[in-house]
């Protein structure tokens, strides 16, 4: 199943064709409109996984644009861009319904990385599909499923790539206000500064710059289902005032003087040990429990081997653009094989990246660049339930002609080591945002750096 291309709005030519340009060449499909009107004439006859728009245009500017995507097409992501990047703008973009952000003048990584993380989500037909073939992923979604139709509040934790935004999203499908908006919010994403006024709104006036009223997040999923991920990393002085609308489900938006009752249902997710955090004082305990009503855990990748494989076939679908391509008997092994401390979304980037790496309509487990050590590729077989992975992997013909195993894994080490100091050396030796782009943890990362160290691949004050 190909990707869907993202539409760009800007009214300036040469900057259109540089966004343009921008995009295909990190492997997104683009279409293209001059202003608000055109766009959503193009929006009308094409489907697209998200909106990059400037804000200054006309007949129809950005905020405009913004308004009437949210009203016929809600859960469409949309970023805006602008070279005026003052506060009053960032928060009645994300007010507005904007899923980010970007003031000018910003790096093309910048954009790319924006455009990675809210487009890869959406695909032709159901952009909301779980794949769930191992017995722990079932009875998670069985879980799920039971807890759906009721109004309680549920905690979702895994580590960070696992997907808990999708389960999310499974659960508000299921439940009795699927036809009700779905508002999602990232509570680290958003600065500190404007993460109260992002959730609760303000009134025109509350602070410097708020020149008009906008509504927040919980009044934007009226009817509907919020979904706060990163719930740990919400400031303390903030958690109070959640746990006050929590409480008295209504909301005062910030220079509001009255109350606003509200009709939602609050999920919420995050990747730490929210009941160690309350023990350090970094999380309110009668928040924790008001929260934890119907907690749901989703195993690490590596404890469900069984998804593995149809996750990354589900991935190729999607990145290879049209093509028809399949997984080699030993890169399904290796797949299965490693570990996966980025999870899913570290699953995705090198499914990406061996779409590009590919001869043919093979993928090889050279093509993956992950490493395998100690994987014998002629006898360990994919952890899959599906007998096409199981009658792939039993199949070992195809590795008569393969490399040995030793060969092998030197090259892939070394095609591993290049990647991520190339990528390291990209963004400027930053190792959280090289961390974002290889689809690792940092510590996966700062792991692996004082491994190249100790080989002398990296000088000791890299």
């Amino acid at each position: 199943m190909a990707r869907l291309p993202v539409l760009v709005v800007e009214d300036d030519a040469s900057l259109r064709e540089a966004l343009v340009d921008t995009l295909e060449l990190a492997g997104f499909d683009t279409v293209t409109a001059s202003d608000g009107a055109a766009a959503l004439q193009v929006l009308a006859k094409t489907d697209v996984c998200m909106v990059v728009s400037d804000v200054a245009m006309q007949p129809m500017d950005g905020n405009q644009l913004l308004r009437e995507v949210k009203i016929r097409w809600p859960h469409l992501p949309v970023l805006l861009m602008t070279a005026y990047g003052v506060i009053e703008h960032a928060v009645a973009s994300m007010q507005a319904g904007a899923a980010f952000y970007l003031p000018k003048p910003f790096e093309p990584e910048a954009l790319i990385e924006q455009v990675t993380r809210f487009a890869l989500s959406r695909l032709p037909g159901d952009d909301d599909a779980v794949i769930a073939e191992a017995a722990e992923s079932k009875q998670l979604l069985q879980l799920a499923e039971r807890v759906a139709p009721k109004d309680a509040t549920v905690l979702i934790t895994g580590e960070s790539g696992t997907g808990k935004e999708v389960l999310a999203r499974f659960i508000h499908r299921h439940s009795q206000r699927s036809n009700k908006p779905f508002v999602a919010i990232n509570c680290a994403a958003i600065p500190e500064n404007l993460l109260e006024a992002t959730l609760f709104g303000h009134e025109k006036g509350a602070f410097t710059g708020a020149s008009q009223t906008h509504i927040g997040k919980f009044e934007q999923a009226q009817g509907g289902t919020i979904f706060l991920d990163e719930i740990a990393e919400m400031p303390l002085a903030l958690q109070s005032k959640l746990l006050r609308v929590l409480q008295e489900k209504e909301v005062e938006r910030v220079g509001g003087q009255k109350p606003i009752s509200l009709n939602v249902r609050v999920l919420t997710a995050t990747n730490r040990d929210l009941a160690l955090w309350v023990k350090e004082g970094k999380f309110r305990e009668d928040l924790f429990y008001r929260l934890n009503v119907f907690p749901l855990q989703i195993p690490a990748l590596r404890q469900r081997k069984a998804d593995i494989v149809p996750l990354a076939k589900n991935a190729i679908s999607r990145y290879g653009e049209g093509q028809t391509l399949h997984l080699t008997d030993s890169a399904a092994k290796a797949l299965a094989y490693y570990d996966w401390p980025g999870n899913i979304r570290e699953l995705e980037n090198v499914i990406q990246r061996a779409v590009i790496l590919c001869n043919g309509q093979q993928i090889t487990h050279e093509d993956l660049m992950i490493n395998v050590d100690g994987l014998n590729l002629s006898d360990i077989s994919v952890a899959s339930q599906s007998a096409e992975a199981d009658s792939s992997v039993n199949n070992t013909s195809q590795l008569e002609t393969s490399p040995s195993p030793v060969s092998t894994t030197d090259n892939m080490k070394e095609l591993e080591r290049k990647h991520i100091l190339d990528t390291l050396s990209s963004v400027a030796g930053v190792r959280k945002l090289a961390a974002e782009k290889l689809g690792m943890s940092e510590r996966t990362l700062r792991y692996k750096l004082a491994q190249y160290r100790e080989e002398g691949w990296l000088a000791d004050d890299a």
